[in-house]
C-alpha cells in the first residue's frame, strides 16, 4: 500500500540526493510533490564517523521540515569512516513526519582507495579526493565515488535511493514499530 503523504522536503539542493527521494516516493507516494530545501547539517564538511553522519541527517531532515510544509523530510548524509589503515564510503538517511515519527537507515560499507584513506586523514574532503583520483568535478553531485568506484553499476542516487526506502519502513509497517 502506498505511503499517505501529499508532500515532502528533502533537506539538500544536491540532485543526487534530491533525485533518490523522488525516485524512492515515485514507488511508494506516487501522489506525493517533492520539494528541495537548502539546509546546514550542522557537522563538519567531511564526516568521518557514523555518529557524525547520523547528526547530520538527522539536522537535515529536521531543517527540510522547519522550512517547509511538508508532512514528511528526508536528510541524507554521505561520508566515510576511517578503521585503522582503512577507510570506508558509509551513508546515512532520516525519515522525519511531523507528527515526530521517525525512520532511519544507514548502508554498508564500501573500502575507499588507500590513497583516499591517507587524504581524508590529512583533513579533505571524499569528494575532492575522488574529483581528482578521476579527473571529475563535482562528482559528489553526480554518480558520487560509489559510482566512479563501481563504473556506475551502483551510483550515488542508487545508494541513497535504497536508504531512503529502508528509512520509510516504520511508516509502511507502523504497527512493527
Amino acid at each position: 500500500m502506498p505511503l499517505a503523504f501529499r508532500t515532502a522536503a528533502v533537506g539538500s539542493t544536491n540532485p543526487a540526493k534530491v533525485e533518490a527521494v523522488r525516485r524512492t516516493l515515485a514507488r511508494l507516494a506516487p501522489e506525493c510533490a517533492i520539494e528541495a530545501v537548502d539546509v546546514p547539517s550542522g557537522i563538519t564538511s567531511m564526516p568521518l564517523n557514523d555518529a557524525e553522519l547520523r547528526a547530520g541527517a538527522l539536522a537535515r531532515a529536521r531543517g527540510a521540515l522547519e522550512r517547509s510544509g511538508a508532512e514528511i523530510a528526508f536528510g541524507l548524509e554521505g561520508g566515510a569512516t576511517l578503521d585503522g589503515e582503512r577507510s570506508w564510503l558509509t551513508g546515512h538517511a532520516i525519515a522525519l513526519a511531523r507528527d515526530g515519527r521517525l525512520g532511519e537507515a544507514a548502508w554498508g560499507r564500501m573500502l575507499l582507495p588507500r590513497s583516499a584513506t591517507a587524504r581524508l586523514r590529512g583533513g579533505d574532503e571524499l569528494g575532492d579526493i575522488i574529483d581528482d583520483l578521476f579527473a571529475r568535478k563535482e562528482s559528489k553531485r553526480q554518480t558520487g565515488a560509489i559510482g566512479l568506484l563501481t563504473d556506475n553499476v551502483v551510483t550515488r542516487t542508487d545508494a541513497f535511493a535504497d536508504l531512503v526506502a529502508m528509512a520509510c519502513a516504520p511508516f509502511l509497517h507502523p504497527e512493527l514499530y
